[in-house]
């Protein structure tokens, strides 16, 4: 149900941002508050058997739903930030894109070591960017607790990509 009322609600926008490329774009979802409030209750659930001390966002579009999930299960909301966008010290990770590279930060006092995190984006395409987020957090002590993502494209094999890292993923609309 939840998933055929996500597919409803995104809109495909074709050659963005480059062509050859159609564009999942969720923000057709954020006029609709009820479906909404479905994600993050589809969340809530699908998490109720897993340790979540916090939840890391993966900037910027996983702040929108990460912060909400992370209020309803009452736990902190870390946001995992594009370079020199952090104010506090950081810790920094560089990895690969297809072409270059890029770097994410997070503050270094944003979880204690041994903290559960979950990992949340709003989609998972090739996997590299929570890949990135996941060594950030292992190399500052946390333990992955999972994955959370309302859009996956399978097709781009993300999911293999994050597995080894863990089991736990969810994806509520997969394409």
């Amino acid at each position: 149900m939840i998933q055929q009322q996500i597919k409803d609600a995104i809109r495909d926008i074709p050659d963005f941002p480059k062509p050859g490329i159609v564009f999942k774009d969720i923000t057709p979802i954020l006029k609709d508050p009820s479906l909404c409030d479905s994600i993050v209750d589809a969340f809530v659930a699908g998490l109720k058997d897993t340790r979540v001390d916090a939840i890391a966002g993966v900037e910027s579009r996983g702040f929108l739903f990460g912060l909400t999930l992370a209020t309803r299960l009452g736990v902190p909301f870390i946001p995992v930030r594009k370079a020199g966008k952090l104010p506090h010290t950081v810790m920094q990770k560089v990895y690969e894109l297809e072409y270059g590279t890029a770097t994410i930060e997070l503050h270094t006092d944003a979880f204690k070591p041994g903290d559960h995190i979950l990992i949340h984006d709003d989609l998972l395409a090739t996997g590299g960017t929570v890949t990135a987020a996941s060594e950030l957090i292992q190399d500052m002590g946390g333990k992955v607790a999972g994955f959370t993502f309302v859009v996956g494209l399978g097709f781009l094999n993300g999911l293999e990509k994050i597995r080894p890292i863990s089991n736990n993923v969810m994806v509520l609309a997969s394409y």
